[in-house]
């Protein structure tokens, strides 16, 4: 089975090019000002345009409330919602019932006890992410270029699918997967030439070591 991948945090046109034209099942954009990765509401419809049928469009929201989800939502065309930040459970479970769209909650992971939260989750998400927990003092929830053991996944199984995110670059990718069981995977910083600015070849290579596995 083949391994799909999403490109987060495309924030300009080649770089959705390149996840477009290489094959990627999810591309992401950051509705998070802080992050270097953050698109307007504005740039993201102009992004999404360039999206064709089959390639899902995912939001990346953090602690958003109701304002900012109808702000992007009544201009934007997505097809997911992940939340990256603190949200419990109930409001995954709000949201999906108010706006009608499913909701990928993403959870930090440093040791294998972290993994109970993702318990809970299941219950009320469409899909689970597995990140590295953001180190102390981080400003950004993801997207740190860090990883975790991911051997922490292996024979684990939910009701619900899951991603495989955190410091993963097309040079470790084949291992995340072999450790981990990865079915799925996200990648941000592993292809980018610096935070926030996307490399369409590095785009590219990631892409083409999925094809491989």
């Amino acid at each position: 089975m083949a391994v799909s991948v999403k490109i987060c945090g495309i924030n300009d046109i080649d770089a959705m090019e390149a996840a477009v034209d290489g094959g990627a099942d999810l591309v992401g954009l950051v509705f998070f000002p802080p992050s270097p990765r953050a698109v307007t509401v504005e740039e993201a419809a102009d992004l999404t345009d360039l999206v064709p049928e089959g390639v899902l469009k995912v939001g990346l929201f953090v602690d958003a409330d109701d304002r900012l989800l109808d702000g992007v939502l009544t201009q934007v065309r997505l097809d997911l919602l992940q939340f990256h930040g603190t949200e419990s459970p109930e409001r995954v479970e709000a949201v999906r019932l108010e706006y009608g769209l499913p909701v990928m909650k993403a959870l930090g992971v440093s040791a294998a006890a972290d993994l109970a939260a993702a318990d809970a989750y299941a219950e009320v998400a469409d899909r689970l992410l597995f990140d590295a927990k953001a180190p102390p003092g981080a400003l950004l929830p993801g997207g740190n270029a860090a990883s975790f053991d991911w051997r922490l996944l292996a024979g684990r199984r939910w009701p619900l699918p899951w991603m495989l995110a955190g410091g993963l670059d097309a040079g470790n990718l084949a291992e995340a997967v072999r450790l981990s069981g990865a079915r799925a995977v996200d990648v941000s910083s592993g292809v980018e030439e610096a935070p926030g600015r996307k490399s369409p070849d590095k785009i590219r290579a990631f892409l083409e070591a999925a094809r491989r596995l």
